[in-house]
């Protein structure tokens, strides 16, 4: 009986009712279908974002009728509220009276009435007038700004100062900490005031067994051996810096040059490399002509005649500064500056009568003229140089002389095979520079 009165009890449309139900929570989250065009006009309404719409004097009439009809159908509306009680105008009925707490209650909120900003049309042409001043004014400072840099460069080319200035080539290394950006400047001006202890003077003088052609036989062997090791660029440079030392304080007998040499090259090794070769190595390089107790002996005696001082600048060290300098630089340019400035320290002549760094400057010269670079000489290469034009020409001419002079046929070839190689641009196989006028 229970079960039958509870069935009675419940509503017929059960099916019905919950579809009411659920058509009125979706008609919550739901937006009517409208014209594009309408919620566009709309837009911001249902965020409760008041939009400002510019109306022109033309219109204002209408908003202004508008606004009136609107305050007397409010005070007519206000005349149906009495005793507390307001009439329901919903659709429920005429005489239909509800507590004026439950329609506050059930009251929905009223909608923030849309803002209309009413201008006239002279003030709409104003403000676009305003907006083209503005924009004219914009444009008259940037012209002034460039009229003025070129007011600035010409009374600066007019003071005889330089019409390029001066690259900051650290710029993009400021970030990378084994660059030493904040030193590097004084590190270079360390170096120029101590490569007047590496630099040998001429030493053939107190050599009565050997002369420079020998000197050269073995450079060009030493560059065949470190190219076969494949050993780092500053090994070579510091190796040959090595030989060149000992000789011009111990006279050396003609079948020991070449042990000097493979003697050079361990130490050498030792300090630059990570992986240096070992003592076998060079013995078996040299055609076992000598043994490994002499190679030991040999590096020794070169250790204690140079007091242990193997911390130098070289060539090496200021050419890549100078390469850096060099802008644009690229890997032709790179390499074109190694390949004169090898050829430049086999030359005996130009080792002893130029500094490391005057060395390293004139292969970038002349680099720059064999492969056309205008020009030829930068302010930036003269500031971070400290070398001019005029003196490196003749330093510059050599070079560009040993390299017309280098070809395939000559018997000094390692440094010439070696970059003519397409890994290194090839750039032994590339003309001397044509313009030798230039560097007279």
């Amino acid at each position: 009986m229970a079960s039958r009165l509870e069935q009675q009890q419940q509503p017929t449309n059960v099916g019905g009712e919950n579809k009411q139900k659920n058509m009125g929570g979706e008609g919550r989250n739901r937006r009517v279908l409208q014209d594009i065009g309408n919620l566009v006009g709309k837009q911001g309404h249902g965020n409760g974002i008041n939009v400002s719409k510019p109306v022109t004097r033309n219109f204002r009439a209408q908003l202004l009728a508008n606004a009136q009809a609107a305050t007397e159908k409010n005070k007519k509306s206000s005349t149906e509220v009495n005793n507390g009680a307001v009439v329901a105008t919903d659709g429920v009925g005429v005489g239909n009276f509800v507590p004026a707490r439950k329609v506050g209650a059930a009251k929905k909120p009223k909608e923030e009435p849309e803002v209309i900003v009413i201008i006239s049309d002279d003030e709409s042409d104003e403000k676009q007038a305003v907006k083209g001043k503005k924009a004219r004014e914009k444009s008259a400072m940037k012209n002034a700004k460039a009229f003025s840099s070129v007011l600035s460069a010409r009374s600066k080319a007019a003071c005889g100062l330089p019409r390029d200035f001066v690259m900051n080539i650290d710029a993009t290394d400021m970030d990378n900490e084994l660059a030493a950006a904040e030193y590097i400047d004084d590190i270079y001006k360390f170096y120029k005031e101590t490569e007047e202890d590496g630099c040998v003077h001429d030493y053939m003088g107190s050599q009565p067994d050997i002369n420079a052609k020998m000197r050269s036989i073995l450079v060009d062997w030493l560059i065949e051996v470190h190219r076969k090791f494949e050993l780092m660029p500053e090994t070579l440079y510091l190796t040959l810096n090595i030989v060149d030392r000992f000789l011009s304080v111990k006279a050396v007998p003609r079948r020991e040059l070449q042990l000097v040499g493979i003697s050079s090259m361990l130490i050498a090794s030792k300090y630059e490399e990570i992986w240096a070769p070992e003592v076998n190595d060079f013995v078996c390089i040299s055609d076992n002509g000598y043994v490994s107790e002499q190679v030991l002996m040999m590096e020794k005696q070169i250790l204690r005649k140079l007091e242990w001082t193997l911390t130098v600048p070289t060539p090496y060290h200021f050419l890549v500064r100078d390469t850096k300098a060099s802008t644009p630089s690229d890997k032709e340019m790179e390499n074109m500056v190694f390949f004169l400035a090898e050829l430049g320290l086999m030359h005996y002549p130009t080792v002893i009568l130029y500094r490391p760094s005057l060395i390293a400057a004139s292969a970038v010269f002349a680099a720059r003229c064999t492969l056309g670079r205008s020009p030829f000489w930068t302010n930036t290469l003269m500031h971070y140089t400290g070398y001019s034009e005029e003196q490196l020409r003749d330093c510059a001419k050599i070079m560009a002389n040993l390299h017309a002079a280098a070809a395939p046929g000559s018997k000094l070839r390692a440094v010439y095979k070696k970059f003519s190689n397409s890994d290194l641009s090839a750039v032994a196989l590339l003309s001397p520079a044509k313009d030798l006028s230039a560097l007279s």
